[in-house]
Parts: structure tokens; C-alpha cells; sequence
């Protein structure tokens, strides 16, 4: 724990502002926070091969000019499904749609449950943007906690328990913000889940925009897709370029479902937009090849780095580190006082210009589990990352004493 010692001790604080509604409410607050560790986007620099991406930017967008959107949709989609090892999801590269944003992949989701009347049961916790959406789509949501899905041995009971009503089960892996996944020992886990859903003809929906950092901490993906579709369930899957590479929020995300689905999703999506930018995607995918040449380092140096210093001034006392399975660009932080909660701790830090994010939201249907937990967001500068962990271990050194 540091010992820096603030000028103006801070009590705990609370806010007269009206509370805000989500966490992007909170994200766009703290876009004007001196030590903004809200949002999970990526706002470090430049690695040194990254630089020359940027160097090049006037000749990938003559590129872009002179190739056809079907050429440079085809190139990223090829890249970025070759660099996660989904090869079978490839056999149907056609049927791979891109949209601009994985909010926009969610939307066509939700506007397909609703059109179907379709009930969803939805992991807890889980980024709260994805019960948003859907429930602005008035879809009937059910919570679903992530200790149902732990155990390869019981997941199918628990399914049976807690889902048999249910007509789609919807996951994230790896999950924001605590780094579960149902892929750490494996794809037993898995395939009990897609078991279950083809069983009960149960539609499968997976939010895999964090996957990148499963090879970023050093591990490989499972051909997720191989097995959904030897399965033969029914099935929606979400990647994203988004949370990985520091492109000021320039970024693509994919969407694929399972065949007998295909075309009323497609329907949809013609309806939202008709492509993404060549011009970005020939950037991104500048940027996968990138980390397949060194592996990832780039993006895993910065956030191992800042993951210590998290982990160095603020982990014991007050707050206790909770160690994910998947390391990715978020650390996710206990509060073990009770008479201390997210709400507070927030309003205490913000108060000196720190901004994380209170994990009640993420607990979107049981909110005062999350008052026990905060997020801070991993992808920054390091140095700037340091001035916020002796700001912040100062304010929690006061609130213990």
C-alpha cells in the first residue's frame, strides 16, 4: 500500500448530482477526469511497429480506395478469424457480417429476440450495455449467475434448473469485468452448454469482444465454432476488434449465427447499416497482423505493467485484488469494509479526480451484490496509470485509518 499522503484528507463523499442511469453515463463523465480508469478502451500510445501503422495511414487509405469493400472485408475477415484460431467459422466467411461497434452487433440481437418473443436468461455480472439493449427491446431477461457455469459436471443441472423456461441462454467470455471463462480447463464446460441448448432447442448467444485476451495472457482459443457447428445449435456469436489494439475507437465488429438463423439476422442487420469503412478496415487489420508478428506483446506489456501497479498500491486493507482466469484490460477490486460501498468509494476517488466504475451496474439485476465491488480499466499510459495508483492508494490509506 502506498503512503502518500493527501494535502486535503477526504472523507467519503457523496454526490448531489442525480444519480447516473448506466455506465456509460459514468465512462462519458470520466472522459473529463484528470485520471480517467473508467472505460475499457484502449488510450495508451503507440507501440514502436504501431507507430509505423500510423506512419502509413495516407497509403492505407489510397489503398482502401483502389480494392473493393467485398476485397477489404474479405482480408480482415480472413486475418482476424486465422489469428483466433476460428478456421471453421471461416467455411462460412460469407456469412460473416461486419458492423462498426459490438453495441451495434448487440442491437441487431436484441431487435431479433424481440422480434421472435424470445425469453433470455443473461450472465451476471456482466457489462450492463447488454441488458440495456435488450431490455429497451422489452426481451424478458432472467439472471444467470457465473457460478452456474464453473462446473463442467453440474452446468447441465444447472441449466435444467435455472433455464428450462428460457429460450435463449446468453454469455460473455471471457466475461467483463471479472475474467471468467467457460473455456479455462477446456471445452467440457462448453460443450455441456451447447448440449443443453440443443437438447431443449435453446438458442445460444455468446459475446466472445474479449477474446483477444486469451492469447494476450499467453493462451489459445478453442475452435468455438467447430463445435457449434458440428452441434448443429442454434447459435449468435459476437468478436470485436474494439477493446484490443489503441486506435482511437476506430474498430469493427463481426457477427455470425448458426445457418437456420441466418437469414432473418441478415434482414436485420441490412436494415441498421450497409458496411463498415474500408479506409478502417484496412487499418484494424494492419493491426492484427501486427500482433500476430510479436505475439501479442504490445498489448500485453502495457497491461501487465499496470496490472502490478494496481495490484502493488492498492491490493490488502480496503480493497482485495480478485484474480481472473482470463487476464484482460480490467482489474476488478473487492471492497471488504461493509460499511464502505462502491457507490461511496467511487464518489471519494472522483473527488480527486480518479474515476472507476462501481460494480453495481455490472450486477444488473441484483445491484447491491455489485455495491461490494469496483472496475478500473487497465489500457493506459503507464505513467499516467502510476500517478492515479498513488492518488488513489492516499485516498484509501485515509479511509482506513
Amino acid at each position: 500500500m502506498d503512503n502518500t499522503v493527501l494535502e486535503q484528507p477526504s472523507n467519503l463523499e457523496t454526490s448531489n448530482k442525480s444519480e447516473l442511469l448506466d455506465i456509460t453515463q459514468h465512462e462519458i463523465e470520466a472522459l473529463k477526469t484528470e485520471y480517467n480508469l473508467a472505460d475499457a478502451h484502449t488510450h495508451q500510445s503507440q507501440s514502436e511497429s504501431q507507430k509505423q501503422i500510423v506512419n502509413s495511414l495516407p497509403n492505407l487509405w489510397y489503398t482502401a480506395e483502389k480494392k473493393t469493400q467485398y476485397e477489404c472485408e474479405q482480408e480482415f475477415i480472413e486475418k482476424f478469424y486465422t489469428m483466433h484460431g476460428q478456421t471453421t467459422a471461416l467455411k462460412r466467411k460469407d456469412e460473416i457480417y461486419l458492423v462498426y461497434a459490438a453495441s451495434i452487433s448487440m442491437h441487431i440481437t436484441a431487435t431479433y429476440l424481440m422480434q421472435r418473443g424470445l425469453s433470455v436468461g443473461l450472465i451476471e455480472p456482466c457489462f450492463d450495455n447488454l441488458h440495456d439493449l435488450m431490455k429497451h427491446m422489452r426481451v424478458p431477461l432472467s439472471p444467470l449467475d457465473e457460478s452456474l457455469f464453473t462446473d463442467p459436471s453440474t452446468i447441465y443441472d444447472n441449466m435444467v434448473k435455472h433455464a428450462l423456461g428460457l429460450d435463449a441462454i446468453f454469455i460473455v467470455d471471457p466475461n467483463n469485468p471479472t475474467g471468467f471463462s467457460i473455456f479455462s480447463d477446456g471445452t467440457e464446460a462448453f460443450m455441456e452448454l451447447v448440449r443443453f441448448c440443443k437438447d431443449y432447442n435453446k438458442l445460444l448467444i455468446m459475446d466472445f469482444c474479449f477474446s483477444a485476451f486469451i492469447k494476450v495472457s499467453g493462451g489459445a482459443r478453442f475452435d468455438v465454432y467447430e463445435i457449434l457447428e458440428g452441434s448443429q445449435v442454434s447459435f449468435i456469436a459476437m468478436e470485436d476488434t474494439g477493446k484490443t489494439w489503441p486506435i482511437q475507437d476506430a474498430k469493427c465488429s463481426t457477427l455470425q449465427t448458426s445457418k437456420n438463423i441466418n437469414d432473418d439476422v441478415y434482414n436485420i442487420l441490412t436494415s441498421v447499416l450497409l458496411n463498415v469503412s474500408p479506409f478502417i478496415l484496412n487499418m484494424v487489420t494492419r493491426y492484427v497482423e501486427d500482433s500476430m508478428k510479436d505475439d501479442f506483446a504490445s498489448v500485453r506489456n502495457v497491461l501487465d505493467v499496470n496490472r502490478e501497479l494496481a495490484i502493488n498500491y492498492l491490493d490488502g486493507g480496503l480493497l482485495r485484488y480478485c484474480a481472473p482466469q482470463i487476464k484482460s484490460s480490467v482489474a476488478w477490486f473487492e471492497i471488504t469494509d461493509p460499511n464502505i460501498n462502491a457507490d461511496q468509494l467511487q464518489e471519494t476517488l472522483r473527488a480527486h479526480n480518479v474515476y472507476v466504475l462501481p460494480g453495481k451496474y455490472f450486477y444488473w439485476a441484483h445491484p447491491e451484490r455489485g455495491q461490494r465491488f469496483i472496475r478500473l480499466a487497465l489500457a493506459r499510459n503507464s505513467d499516467m496509470f502510476l500517478g492515479a495508483m498513488k492518488v488513489a492508494a492516499g485516498v484509501i490509506n485515509e479511509l482506513e485509518k
